[in-house]
């Protein structure tokens, strides 16, 4: 007989369970919704997916449909960010529970319902849940920053602690996961005001369609100080759970956690200031500065660290540069992350300063589309990059090792990264092609991101079916990891006068 209530409960209350379960919905959702556009719409899957589903695409509502989607999927990956910060920080038990439980009730329904009623035909109840879903959301947000209140002295670290912290204790780098929360509370009001006021003054729009107009309504500028906010605090959240995985700490991490907090508030602040001053980029510049400094210290503390932990491991003690280097490469899933943060100034940073830079002597001149072009890959680039940290991240928890963790980490960081590099030469063509040499390059490109993207899509659907197989096996690695609080680390709850170190079950991991 299956044992649903063991499933059941492993999928909704075991940090993996909870993750994987918003990975798969996020994996469906991509995979549907990916036929209607892009080589699958040209090639006629999209009348298919279409005419199956009896979706209801009116031209005239795509902004709103892409829009609610976009919102759809990110309530998601707050989600899984949300299971990863209640896994690692210390807190009380009950509120980790009521905090995983209160986001996965909320993104479990704006997911369905904000779908629904943007490709379904406008049910405006359908609207109501999902309103209702984003509000159990920010809910959980706000415990979330009562749950890791850092003025909580339960959690102040002893004096001699290789982690950041004042002289009394005061730890660094929960500030700097309770400012990313708080941000991120009031960047989601920003949106939210914006929002209420439809019908009212707000019209529903894509803010690369807005890049030319020399006047933007406050309600414009709100939406995209918001959008731009929420993602990079995403990529600010992960950045500090990853920390924890590394172990970081020492002089870097006693640098990074005050950089990483002021980089965040002044980043935060110069969104919401686009309201209100033209001056907002030069604030939001300095912000994302730091924050991107902190990330950096990051990779130069925990790149050596993997490299030693190798060699150590093989028992060298004075390894050639041969030996470093394939030390440094042996673990595609730490050195993944680590690669990615080096890469994406490559695709994403150095392409948004580059265009900041030389706005107004190249790319004001490029047709009005060529800009649009480039400003939705930069932002495409950034969120996949995100999304395969966390894959990255994710994978290293459930256990892959040995060859399925090799060949899962370099497809992942060969097929994106081509496919980053692909988008990122299309966004730029115009910079070394002129509009009636440029298809050649559009081909190329094109081609090689869907080559890349669909390697990564591919993994990613043999990753869910061998989970979804392992489900329905009455000793299955979920039945192992149902009894597991949270990701198999060792937390130690350092107070003033005693240190406790909390551990979890052993990772027991797939090997081949």
């Amino acid at each position: 007989m299956l044992d649903a209530g063991g499933r059941l409960k492993y999928l909704f209350t075991s940090t993996k369970g909870l993750i994987l379960m918003a990975v798969a919905l996020i994996g469906i959702v991509t995979a549907i919704w990916g036929t209607l556009s892009g080589p699958l719409a040209e090639i006629g899957v999209k009348e298919i997916s279409v005419k199956l589903l009896g979706m209801d695409l009116m031209e005239g509502e795509r902004e709103g449909r892409l829009i609610m989607l976009y919102h759809s999927i990110a309530m998601a990956v707050i989600a899984i960010l949300v299971y990863m910060i209640t896994a690692n920080l210390p807190m009380k038990k009950v509120y980790g529970a009521f905090i995983n439980a209160t986001v996965t009730a909320g993104y479990l329904i704006s997911l369905p319902s904000g779908l629904g009623f943007a490709y379904f035909g406008h049910n405006w109840t359908l609207h109501g849940l999902f309103i209702f879903g984003l509000s159990l959301i920010f809910f959980a947000g706000v415990m979330l920053a009562v749950a890791i209140w850092p003025w909580n002295k339960e959690y102040y670290l002893k004096k001699d602690s290789p982690y950041a912290h004042t002289a009394s204790g005061f730890d660094l780098e929960r500030l700097a996961f309770w400012t990313m929360t708080m941000a991120t509370l009031g960047s989601a009001m920003i949106g939210a005001w914006s929002g209420s006021h439809f019908g009212k003054g707000f019209q529903v729009f894509l803010s690369e369609d807005t890049i030319r107009l020399p006047i933007k309504s406050a309600f414009n500028l709100a939406i995209i100080g918001h959008l731009h906010i929420m993602l990079a605090l995403m990529g600010i959240a992960i950045t500090l759970v990853l920390g924890r995985w590394y172990d970081f700490k020492g002089f870097w991490h006693k640098l990074a956690m005050p950089t990483m907090t002021f980089g965040t508030i002044v980043l935060t602040l110069g969104a919401w200031s686009v309201i209100y001053t033209d001056t907002a980029h030069s604030i939001i510049y300095v912000g994302s500065f730091f924050a991107m400094l902190a990330g950096l210290f990051l990779v130069i503390d925990s790149m050596p660290k993997i490299m030693r932990e190798r060699l150590q491991s093989q028992g060298i003690e004075k390894a050639t540069f041969g030996q470093k280097l394939m030390a440094l490469l042996h673990d595609p899933l730490k050195f993944g992350v680590l690669w990615q943060m080096i890469y994406m100034n490559f695709t994403v940073s150095g392409v948004g300063i580059f265009m900041a830079i030389r706005l107004d002597e190249i790319f004001r001149i490029w047709p009005h589309r060529e800009e649009r072009i480039e400003l939705a890959g930069h932002w495409h680039i950034l969120s996949a990059i995100i999304a395969t940290l966390i894959l990255f991240y994710f994978a290293d928890r459930m256990g892959l090792k040995g060859k399925i963790r090799q060949w899962f980490g370099w497809i992942i960081i060969i097929g994106s990264d081509l496919a980053f590099a692909a988008i990122t030469i299309f966004e730029m063509k115009r910079l070394f092609a002129s509009g009636y040499m440029q298809q050649p390059i559009v081909n190329t490109t094109m081609l090689l991101a869907d080559i890349g993207l669909g390697a990564v899509i591919v993994l990613l659907a043999a990753f869910l079916t061998w989970r979804l197989i392992d489900l329905f096996k009455s000793r299955g690695l979920w039945k192992r990891e149902v009894a597991e609080e949270g990701f198999p680390v060792t937390t130690f709850l350092c107070s003033r006068d005693s240190t406790v170190a909390v551990e979890s079950s052993p990772n027991e991991g797939v090997s081949q």
